[in-house]
């Protein structure tokens, strides 16, 4: 998951994106510089071998190592998807990316999975990253599309830690070969001295840094023929566009891009401002999905999918425009002239009430009183709990219940495969606090420009959207809005799934996500 940040929560700068109101507006080794720069592979353990990592990682803003080491841990499996049992090796460690002068400035800590008896040149390589800001990207590792995963049960909250970590019959490494790499000053990643971590807090920095460690790791691996492919999820659809531009600016094509639970603009998410400049008209439809889910909605429709276009349509049409003329006269305490409570109430479950002092409906408000004496969860709107609750701790049950096994995991599953450390993995950081999120002239990032750069100077590159209906942090519609911008006829396919913003974590529509990767990836070769 991930947090998102100006007016968000930090977990996904967190997990995902952060959900509003936590968060205020908010010289090394020769030997090792001379490999850091350029494309030799780093130090080869022997097959099957452990590595203990003496170095003791630190996520503090103004921490950077000064010994790193490119030492890996090497181990092998095998899982059966699809009928088919595919054998792999598991890679643990860390790569140094060099800057612009040849000399290491970050030690990014990654795990990959390579399909055995492959041939690289024909085998895709895709590269996973969580958001946050300050987000690893265990939650991708442990709950996606790794050889194995977390079960948790989700939406339902009963599942009990230490949650069961088994082999994954919907796992990608059947399709491509699988890198999961942790942001600077997340997991065990840290900037190498004179860099301090703080270095690479900022939208473009963070996309430069990660551009350079996907050129290095795919050297170092003899990769560089493989179909490329790039996987963000939440703050990760931010950087993913940008490192999709950066990368092929610098050379290197992009076969496909995924991206997951998206925050493309912030400036059209009404979730981010502490002050709410932007109409909440594309949250309307997951309003109407969780409203569903807790049999609030009269009528629902002949079936879900027809429900929430006919939902789509009432928003773009009806709701946003009045949602508009409701802030433009300061979001005063009555509904706008015209408004329909009525149909708000229907469509969405929340008594007409909320609608009538709240008309441009943010999420917090919604969540916390559709139903009574209970806190409906920010990343998924499905999972609940009663307030003064363990469960609603931290005002999220969807993030709570899931943190610390997810936490726990982390440390065994890196031992399991050969990797262990003094250091402690940072699940997420506080980089979202000292973020840097202006980007192209901007206080806050849009990259739907960089991405629609990216279309332009690779035109075979292929787009696949996903998300979930319940997700009330990225709101599913509000991503379609910010995608329409780009030109007619752009290569984007769009699916969403019940769910929340790790809608991988949801066991029916796993499957259903897997196939329409699956078949992303026949695509976007398909077109090279």
């Amino acid at each position: 998951m991930s947090s998102i940040a100006p007016r968000a929560r930090g977990r996904h700068g967190s997990r995902r994106l952060a959900p509003a109101a936590l968060i205020p507006l908010v010289a090394a080794l020769a030997g090792l510089a001379a490999c850091g720069g350029g494309g030799g592979g780093p130090a080869t353990a022997p097959d099957g071998s452990a590595w203990v990592d003496p170095n003791t990682y630190s996520a503090n803003a103004l921490s950077a190592l000064t010994t790193p080491n490119e030492h890996t841990a090497v181990s092998h499996g095998s899982v059966t998807v699809g009928g088919t049992a595919v054998a792999y090796t598991a890679t643990a460690g860390h790569l140094s990316v060099p800057d612009a002068g040849g000399a290491p400035e970050a030690s990014m800590f990654y795990v990959a999975y390579t399909a055995d008896g492959a041939a690289p040149a024909g085998r895709p390589v895709t590269f996973f990253f969580n958001g946050g800001p300050g987000s690893s990207t265990a939650w991708l590792h442990l709950g996606s599309w790794a050889p194995r995963r977390l079960v948790t049960g989700v939406p339902a909250t009963t599942q009990a830690a230490p949650f069961p970590y088994v082999d994954n019959p919907d796992s990608l490494i059947d399709t491509s070969d699988l890198v999961f790499v942790d942001a600077v000053g997340t997991g065990l990643s840290e900037a190498i001295s004179p860099h301090r971590n703080e270095d690479f807090w900022s939208v473009d920095a963070d996309g430069a840094v990660f551009r350079d460690f996907v050129t290095r790791w795919l050297a170092a691996n003899g990769r560089t023929a493989s179909p490329l492919f790039i996987y963000g999820e939440s703050y990760g659809t931010v950087r993913a566009p940008l490192l999709t531009r950066l990368l092929e600016t610098a050379g290197t094509p992009v076969a496909g891009l995924v991206i997951q639970s998206s925050i493309l603009d912030y400036n059209s998410n009404c979730s981010i401002t502490s002050r709410q400049t932007a109409g909440c008209g594309g949250f309307l439809p997951s309003y109407a999905a969780v409203g569903e889910y807790w049999n609030l909605v009269t009528p629902a429709g002949p079936d879900t999918a027809g429900f929430l276009d006919q939902v789509r349509s009432y928003a773009d049409t009806v709701y946003e425009p009045l949602a508009d003329q409701w802030l433009d006269e300061g979001s005063p305490s009555t509904p706008p002239a015209g408004a329909d409570l009525a149909t708000l109430q229907a469509d969405t479950g929340l008594a007409q009430s909320w609608w009538s002092t709240h008309f441009d409906m943010d999420f917090d408000t919604y969540r916390h009183h559709l139903l009574a004496d209970t806190v409906l969860g920010v990343y998924d709107g499905r999972m609940s709990a009663r307030p003064g609750t363990p469960l609603a701790a931290d005002d999220d049950p969807s993030n709570t219940f899931i943190y610390a096994p997810f936490q726990q995991a982390m440390g065994s599953v890196l031992a399991q495969l050969g990797f262990t450390t003094p250091a402690t993995y940072v699940l997420e950081s506080n980089a979202i606090a000292s973020w840097d999120f202006s980007h192209a002239g901007r206080a806050l990032p849009d990259v739907v420009p960089d991405l629609q750069a990216a279309l332009a100077l690779e035109p075979t590159l292929k787009v696949l959207s996903i998300g979930g209906e319940h997700d009330l942090i990225t709101p599913f519609h509000q991503t379609e809005l910010d995608l329409a911008r780009l030109d007619a006829g752009a290569p984007v396919t769009s699916h969403f799934y019940a769910g929340g913003h790790m809608v991988y974590l949801n066991d029916p529509s796993r499957a259903a996500l897997k196939a329409d990767l699956a078949a992303f990836y026949a695509s976007a070769q398909g077109a090279r």
